[in-house]
């Protein structure tokens, strides 16, 4: 940890997370809901990933690209909330300054991987309506691992970056995060001195991996739109749509909340509502996730009965 040359001084060497509340009661209520919540989210990309690897039909790209982002949720959901179920039932509260740090870069990783690896699946959209006949020319096995790489690659040394900064911050009290994890903007708070330039480092990222990448989603479904308009037939316009209409879905619920976290100005700030809109896109969007593409989908409904047996009952 960064400390100023000359200076004798207590630095904070852990956490404490304040978390929602107080009452023991109401905390047992919390523990219940997002243990349920949690176990859903595991099973439901879990369940989506199993049936993606088993099911040959379902070996595509775009079948690909969703079950890295199931993995993916798995991953984002699981940096945060088994800590958070510990706490809602222990007395201690304490996380570890390294605890902390890694908690902070995982999560920032896994978040910024998912926002980049939105565009690569709005970009198989686009190939898909807009060239359906090039399809598997174009995204061929080599180039969507390529796209999967990169988009971990990008999203792990971004948050590198942004760990890196707030570590090198100096804390030397108070040191209550008023959170339920480790989150940037709630402890860079707690640092004992301007933290404006690491702000502005900040929101050059959160523009890079959140404007820059919801601009190209933006310019992809006009182009699949102008696609769509051009087919004739209604059946066919409406399966068409309805085949981007599970992506535009989780991106809006993923985008929207993110990014009022990371790029509102300051003043705006909000301990319990920002605890209450992380929740929405940290814990929630992973569990409907599942949910919105399988019940919209009939490939990943027929995977289901092929593997559970029942397909072969219904035939």
């Amino acid at each position: 940890m960064w400390t100023p040359p000359g200076q004798n001084q207590s630095w904070v060497s852990e956490f404490i997370l304040l978390g929602f509340s107080s009452d023991p009661t109401f905390n047992r209520i919390l523990f219940v809901t997002f243990l349920l919540l949690y176990l859903s989210s595991i099973l439901g990309n879990g369940l989506i990933v199993t049936l993606i690897c088993l099911d040959t039909p379902l070996h595509t790209p775009m079948y690909f690209f969703l079950c890295v982002l199931s993995l993916l949720d798995m991953g984002y959901v699981t940096t945060t909330v088994p800590q958070m179920l510990v706490h809602l039932l222990a007395r201690s509260h304490i996380m570890s300054f390294a605890a902390c740090w890694l908690q902070m870069y995982m999560f920032g990783a896994l978040g910024l991987t998912e926002c980049i690896f939105f565009v690569v699946m709005a970009y198989d959209r686009y190939v898909a309506i807009c060239y359906p006949l090039h399809y598997t020319v174009i995204l061929t096995w080599g180039l969507c691992t390529r796209l999967a790489a990169g988009t971990l690659a990008c999203g792990f040394f971004f948050s590198l970056i942004h760990t890196f900064l707030a570590m090198r911050l100096p804390y030397c009290g108070p040191n209550m995060v008023n959170h339920y994890f480790c989150e940037g903007p709630s402890v860079r708070r707690l640092a004992c001195m301007d933290t404006h330039l690491i702000e502005m480092v900040d929101l050059v990222i959160s523009v890079f991996m959140v404007v820059a990448p919801l601009s190209l989603i933006l310019a992809s479904y006009i182009r699949i739109a102008q696609a769509i308009l051009k087919i004739k037939s209604m059946q066919g316009r409406c399966k068409s749509f309805s085949t981007c209409a599970s992506h535009l879905t989780v991106v809006t619920l993923f985008y929207v909340p993110a990014t009022y976290i990371y790029m509102r100005p300051n003043s705006s700030y909000s301990p319990e509502q920002d605890k209450q809109i992380s929740l929405f896109y940290n814990v929630f969007t992973g569990l409907l996730n599942p949910v919105v593409y399988s019940l919209r989908n009939k490939d990943i409904k027929a995977a289901f009965l092929k593997v559970t047996g029942q397909g072969r009952l219904a035939c």
